[in-house]
């Protein structure tokens, strides 16, 4: 009966959970299958702290017996733009369900600053107990705050808008509430929103998390909770669950979107239905066999699949002896409408594993089937051993499944079913089949990968490179170049960030544990300078690796060496560079020569110009040193490449054509370099590379006669291994020639700027058009050093560069004061090979905040986002337990003064800046009394610290108390700083009568000593 029906199919392609003793999916997964019930047996003393009544726990039907989670009222606040304040009024569900809604982001590896497509939310909450347990039974918070905020933080109405408003979410955004069966109740809606073309994308889940988070039940017979805290689904021993706790969130898809963006699917939703049992049963809350059979039956019809296809349904199974007879009945009656097979169909319920989690009860059982369908086995349901007598099992299609098993995939397609039933009468049914295969990766031509981390905040960085180091050392057979590919395409890059570049698995593990690496916020105004590099950087296997894993990178190669032949007499440049063993030492001679070496260097540095813009990187600005202002000027589009190809190859020529000279480095700046010259007119400076460093030019025995000169001085110099005079009066008798040459090509104005080895500053539209520009180019000095210094005055903060080795880092760094100079390829003394240099370069200026696009990196293989560690959030407890002192206050009430329940600052941009005068202090200390964050400065900003309309409401009406004046909100959102906001209020002390001006300040006073202590 069942036909591959894309259209109407929904796949799972993230999912997350934070369940009993279980504090994600993995977790949780690891308990299914060990067949651990994780029902908590608490202690009178945790009974008693958690405010348990002490007669009660003497009570011979107390059952010290929960479900529960760690630390439910944990949370990132700062991670959503919350402030402490806040975060400690909006119930704990929904501040898992924010959490558990961005892993399930995460988990699918999408991206949300790259993703414009519309995403819905539907989620479920259970009643607010925290509002009624912690909230309202605090005199002071319900005196100082109205219940409209209250509202806005714990309503069941608000858990799917607030999701919707942190994370920018367009697409319909409901609370779904049908008691029990509510959160699956949502994935059914959001199906078919997906369905109806109302979103591209649904998370769809619920949260259940109840206060007192520790505390028992006293049994009574025949209610819904058990005599001993086990529940045992369809067991004779059977009467009743045990409450839980728990939050579940999967992302959908439509499956043909899922199959054509090359998801992760952990399994397929064919079909589903909802109905409700009306009033044909015995009571509100009693189940109906008649309606849950027909949603059942439905369900079935919607996905096309035949019962006798289902090996595996996840029931509601509370473990009730009302309630299982009737779920196994109405199966069975579904059922037996195609099949009269007996047997063949596994059973089972997650609460005996967990308990019943209320409202996220279907969430849970819906990622169970799906973790079931991944990983290819069906957990055991606990707790079973005789079978409840008001059950025919012998007679139905069922068997309840005690043991784990396989569930292998196969030639027939797997189906599962799910059904959820609320009190009141919802009943959903669900059915679930495996997903298609997958795609498999290729293998990658890439010799290392960059691993990329980022998070709100360095703990949460450290924390998280933690996790993805245990990860591979227990996944090591993971595919290392997927890995980068999730961590690259996957996930939102944030302030703080961390790069590690591995080659192996093994070498990603030593770097992730070298905890050494300095971490500071990226800056999103970095502005990024390539260098193109010289001659004398050239050597023999330069970019070989680039060359062998990068087509890009080969292709323009490739075709820079086939424009190039002609013009080298059919010499094979791409042989020298990339010469076997045996012909090395002759290649290295044949690169030295002027003619090769510096068409050779242009070929390299263009190519690999060309892969790092094809994968996003733009530099705002480029320089070249001497033949590298080539490569600038052709990414310019001065030169045509044929042309520019043209142009060095006879350059080159013409300078290997003239008498023999030398160069020497002199450590000395160009000031006090040049008097020496004077005793030394046929002697030139070739270059400025640094305040430190100048290269001298000219004939040999002059150069070597001032190089002994300078060692009478005792200052230091280098002969360079150079077969010429470059830069100098010996280059003159080529100039004509030259200009000539150049006549002949088409120049046209720079579209990017570069600029000029012969100003140092921009070179102008005139200069890179005019043929003597580039003969006086290789005659007059190298101004690197001023072109470094320019770039850097002119705000400039990263100096990449382009070609082998670092010699022009090195120099960089000599003249830069803030920026930072980085090299993407090693030198020929260096062990590191090029691809693991410039991966490790990409990494370095991501991490300071430089943008480009990592999906173009695999562009030509085939790459698949794996299972990873989730973001590492940085959860402080936000809590506000029942009579507890509220730490939001009114100014008017009590003294301001800095109590210790305020946060430290985090996640704030800008720097902490001090208040400056009296009037500042105590503003600042009334916004750390509000947003419960210290220290706040000056020029922190209302918003960035998690400021609303309601809280921007009630910090006016402080003001307005202490200062008796009047300040308007749109005033406060137009200007939101604390110095902002002091120099309104001190405009408007004037405008007070003396009376008033007089209590103002016996208030001042009396906060100041607040302030002060």
């Amino acid at each position: 009966m069942s036909q591959e029906n894309h259209e109407n199919s929904i796949a799972i392609v993230g999912l997350s959970g934070y369940f009993p003793k279980a504090r994600n999916t993995q977790e949780f997964w690891q308990r299914l299958i060990t067949e651990t019930e994780c029902i908590t047996r608490l202690t009178d003393e945790e009974l008693l702290a958690d405010g348990e009544d002490p007669e009660l726990l003497g009570h011979p039907n107390y059952v010290r017996a929960k479900g529960i989670i760690d630390d439910p009222e944990a949370f990132d606040a700062g991670f959503f733009g919350i402030s402490p304040a806040e975060a400690t009024m909006v119930d704990p569900q929904h501040r898992l369900f924010l959490e558990c809604c961005w892993s399930a982001i995460e988990d699918a590896g999408m991206n949300l600053d790259t993703e414009s497509r519309a995403i819905g939310v539907f989620g479920a909450g259970g009643m607010s107990t925290y509002l009624l347990h912690n909230l309202t039974q605090n005199p002071r918070l319900l005196r100082e705050n109205d219940s409209y905020q209250l509202m806005l933080g714990n309503d069941k109405d608000y858990i799917a808008t607030r999701v919707s408003f942190k994370l920018n979410l367009s697409g319909p955004s409901i609370s779904v509430q049908t008691a029990c069966s509510s959160s699956l109740v949502a994935v059914h809606m959001a199906c078919q929103s997906l369905l109806n073309g109302e979103c591209d994308m649904a998370l769809a889940g619920g949260a259940s998390v109840s206060f007192p988070h520790k505390r028992g039940y006293v049994y009574q017979k025949g209610m819904v909770l058990s005599s001993d805290g086990h529940c045992r689904p369809f067991d004779a021993k059977a009467e009743g669950t045990v409450e839980g706790t728990g939050v579940g969130v999967v992302l959908l898809k439509r499956l043909e979107d899922a199959i054509e963006d090359n998801d992760r699917i952990y399994s397929v939703i064919r079909g589903s239905a909802i109905n409700n049992d009306g009033s044909e049963k015995i009571g509100y809350t009693a189940p109906s066999v008649d309606k849950q059979a027909a949603v059942i039956s439905e369900a079935l019809y919607i996905a096309g699949v035949d019962p006798s296809e289902i090996s595996y349904v996840e029931a509601h199974g509370t473990g009730t002896p009302l309630g299982d007879p009737i779920e196994i009945t109405a199966l069975t009656k579904a059922f037996r409408q195609h099949t009269d097979r007996v047997g063949y169909c596994a059973i089972g319920s997650l609460k005996s594993n967990l308990g019943h989690l209320n409202s996220a009860a279907g969430i849970a059982g819906l990622i169970k089937v799906a973790l079931s369908l991944k990983n290819e086995c069906i957990p055991a349901s606990l707790h079973y051993s005789t079978p409840n007598p008001n059950i025919d099992f012998e007679h139905s299609p069922f068997f309840v499944n005690t043991r784990i098993a396989p569930w292998k995939i196969g030639q027939d397609t797997r189906f599962a079913g799910i059904s959820s039933f609320g009190i009141g009468g919802t009943n959903v049914h669900m059915v679930l089949s495996e997903a298609p295969t997958p795609v498999k990766s290729t293998p990658s031509q890439r010799r290392a990968h960059t691993l990329m981390i980022s998070a709100k905040t360095k703990d949460s960085v450290l924390r998280y490179a933690l996790e993805l180091q245990k990860f591979l050392e227990t996944n090591k057979d993971t595919d290392l170049a997927d890995v980068a590919f999730t961590l690259q395409t996957g996930r939102r890059e944030f302030e703080y960030r961390r790069a590690v570049v591995g080659r192996t698995v093994e070498e990603a593990i030593a770097q992730l544990a070298d905890g050494s690496q300095r971490l500071e916020a990226a800056d999103q105004a970095s502005q990024m300078v390539w260098m193109f590099s010289g001659q004398g950087s050239q050597h023999v296997g330069m970019a070989r690796e680039i060359y062998a894993s990068e087509p890009t990178f080969r292709r323009e190669f490739d075709a820079c060496c086939d424009m190039l032949r002609p013009h080298l007499e059919g010499q094979d440049i791409k042989r020298l560079i990339f010469a076997e063993p045996e012909e090395e030492e002759k290649a290295a001679a044949e690169l030295r020569n002027t003619a090769i070496a510096q068409p050779a260097l242009f070929v390299v540095e263009y190519s690999l110009a060309r892969l790092l813009l094809s994968w996003g990187m733009e530099p705002a600005a480029m320089l070249g040193h001497s033949i590298g202002e080539y490569v600038a000027a052709t990414l310019a589009g001065v030169m045509s490449l044929q042309d520019a190809l043209a142009l060095v190859t006879h350059r080159g020529r013409l300078m290997q054509g003239l008498p023999r000279g030398s160069m020497l480095s002199v450590a000395l700046a160009e000031h006090d370099l040049l008097p020496r010259l004077n005793q030394h007119l046929d002697l030139d400076i070739a270059a400025i590379n640094s305040k430190s460093s100048c290269v001298v030019s000219g004939p040999t025995t002059a150069v070597e006669a001032f190089k002994a000169s300078l060692e009478a001085e005792g200052i230091s110099s280098t002969m360079l291994h150079t077969s010429h005079a470059f830069h100098s009066a010996m280059m003159e008798p080529i100039l004509a020639s030259f200009t000539e040459l150049v006549r002949g090509i088409r120049l046209t104005p720079p579209a990017k700027p570069f600029l000029s080895n012969v100003t140092g500053t921009w070179i102008t539209q005139e200069q890179a058009c005019s043929s003597q520009y580039w003969a006086l180019h290789l005659r007059e000095a190298v101004r690197f050093a001023s072109m470094i210094e320019f770039l850097e005055g002119e705000g400039f903060t990263h100096f990449v560069e382009v070609g082998p080795g670092q010699v022009l880092t090195s120099l960089a760094r000599q003249t830069l004061k803030n920026a930072s100079a980085v090299p993407v390829l090693p030198s020929v003394r260096e062990k590191q090979g090029d691809a693991a240099r410039l991966m490790g370069a990409l990494g370095t200026l991501w991490s300071a905040g430089l943008q480009m696009d990592w999906s173009s990196l695999y562009n030509e293989e085939t790459r698949v986002k794996v299972d990873l560690p989730l973001y590492s959030f940085d959860r402080q407890t936000y809590s506000l337990n029942a009579g507890a002192s509220m730490p939001v206050r009114h100014a008017e009430q009590a003294p301001v003064a800095k109590p210790k329940a305020y946060q430290e600052r985090r996640n704030i941009k800008n720097d902490y800046v001090e208040p400056e005068n009296e009037l500042e202090m105590i503003i600042a200390e009334i916004w750390q009394d509000l947003f419960q964050v210290s220290p706040i400065g000056r020029e922190d900003d209302f918003f960035e610290l998690g400021g609303n309309s309601l809280m921007g409401i009630q910090l006016l009406g402080r003001i307005k108390s202490i200062f008796k004046v009047e300040v308007s909100v749109s005033n406060l959102f137009e200007s939101p700083t604390i110095g902002s906001l002091a120099s309104q209020v001190l405009d408007k002390l004037d405008t007070l009568t003396e009376e008033e001006a007089e209590e103002v300040q016996q208030t001042l006073a009396t906060l100041l000593i607040g302030v002060n202590e």
